[in-house]
């Protein structure tokens, strides 16, 4: 017998927001059915038009709010409603960390069944122009005029800006600078459905501390007509420049960047440092795009590891070894492994750059790779693990637990797959015993996290 359920596709309701997704979409029950409701708050009252339903759960197109939350604002961004970067800007400050805190908690709860403290979030002291990174896609409108700015929400339509509020400075001028050129010099725009046009994307990067910074153009063909005029352009309105980049990717796919890049103006690289550290940081090189904000994630992850000199650490999902070498300041040895190959050439170099004698770097599977440095005799009191957001494989907690430091550091960016790990490790052995949320990605749903485990 087919359920009836108790809302329709285009149907007008008035419902309660009780919480927020994953995504920063309200979240309320109607007549005890679950209904997603994209810029709604907790504690509103909303009406609300049904777009989409399914078995278990409904979407809503907000139309009013009715009952106001007291954490609501007017956005500060003018293309926020269109634009997918950001989902936040809505709520307060405070009620954006409040709400990821909660968050974190919800899904530890609901998702790994743990009843475990989770801390206030760490904010930011400035929650505005903090990315130190931008790529913007490139875009022709129906009426061949250019579009340079973020993709719309869940679409790969190009919502036009000429400054992002979330961005460093440098990263606009660097966006207003490349659209004034392809607009002057009838440069053309790269079209995903056809592959004509040469712009797909505008990148930049800035070195917070240095003030060094990088402008990068990915290209669908080699040449680059006025090219000269683009680097001019860039020295003369972008402070700081020190390097322009050109990336060709010529394949039709979503990925990004492609596999030659090569220097058309100064450097390779930019510097910047977290803490002590120094990095140099090229077009494709990873680094936290929040460079404030990592040094208080990497802090924390250091507080939690409890060195005193003496330990051997090994970092699993280690990357181009950021985390790896803040650790090997305060450790014996440390042993990073990835198994994407230029991210362990960059944490070689890295470690060269900072003078780091006691961080080996290991290319491979850590399920593989634990194992071998166990039956070498290395024994690792404290394993720190920095997943992508689909979580560790099962089989390298299978080699964590087997292994069996007496502290596990887990780095998360998605605290779905944190709950689900740290249920796993509790299941071998291990007990979480605090969590740590730090707000990396302020104005969007997006949240940091620090989790210690120890052997029981």
């Amino acid at each position: 017998m087919k359920k009836i359920l108790p809302v329709q596709k285009g149907e007008l309701i008035e419902m309660s927001i009780t919480g927020l997704g994953s995504s920063g979409e309200g979240v309320g029950k109607y007549q005890g059915f679950t209904v997603f409701v994209p810029g709604a708050l907790p504690g509103e009252k909303v009406s609300v038009l049904i777009n989409l339903v399914k078995k278990n759960y409904a979407t809503g197109v907000l139309q009013r709010v009715l009952e106001p939350s007291a954490e609501r604002l007017t956005p500060p961004c003018s293309v926020y409603e269109q634009c997918g970067g950001c989902q936040l800007q809505h709520l307060s400050y405070a009620g954006q960390l409040a709400m990821k805190q909660q968050q974190v908690k919800d899904a530890l709860m609901r998702i790994g069944h743990l009843d475990v403290e989770v801390l206030p979030v760490i904010g930011c002291n400035d929650p505005w122009n903090y990315r130190n990174k931008m790529q913007f896609p490139a875009a022709m409108d129906g009426e061949g005029l250019l579009q340079l700015g973020c993709y719309a929400t869940a679409s790969h339509s190009v919502v036009d800006t000429d400054s992002c509020m979330i961005q460093k400075a440098a990263n606009n001028e660097v966006l207003l600078t490349v659209r004034k050129w392809m607009q002057c010099f009838g440069i053309t725009a790269y079209d995903e459905k056809t592959g004509k046009g040469l712009v797909r994307h505008v990148m930049s990067r800035v070195g917070v501390h240095s003030g060094e910074v990088m402008a990068v153009l990915i290209t669908s063909a080699y040449d680059i007509p006025h090219k000269k005029e683009l680097v001019e352009w860039l020295k003369k309105y972008v402070p700081g420049l020190v390097s322009v980049v050109q990336n060709i990717n010529k394949k039709k796919t979503n990925i990004i960047m492609g596999d030659k890049t090569r220097v058309i103006y100064g450097q390779s690289t930019i510097k910047d440092s977290l803490g002590a550290l120094n990095f140099n940081i090229s077009a494709q090189s990873f680094f936290q795009v929040n460079s404030e904000q990592a040094e208080k994630l990497y802090n924390t992850a250091l507080e939690y590891a409890a060195l005193n000199g003496t330990e051997t650490v090994v970092d699993v999902y280690c990357g181009t070894g950021t985390i790896s070498l803040y650790l090997a300041r305060h450790a014996r040895q440390v042993y990073g492994i990835e198994i994407v190959a230029p991210a362990i050439a960059d944490a070689k170099k890295n470690a060269e750059l900072n003078n780091c004698q006691n961080a080996e770097f290991i290319l491979g599977d850590a399920a593989v790779e634990l194992p071998k440095l166990l039956a070498t005799g290395i024994q690792p009191d404290v394993v720190l693990v920095d997943p992508p957001r689909a979580g560790c494989e099962e089989k390298v907690l299978a080699a964590i637990a087997e292994v069996g430091p007496e502290r596990v550091v887990y780095v998360s960016c998605n605290p779905a797959s944190l709950a689900r790990d740290l249920a796993y490790m509790e299941e071998h052995g291990y007990k979480t015993t605090i969590v740590q949320p730090v707000d990396m990605f302020s104005m969007t749903s997006h949240v940091e996290n620090v989790a210690l485990l120890s052997k029981i």
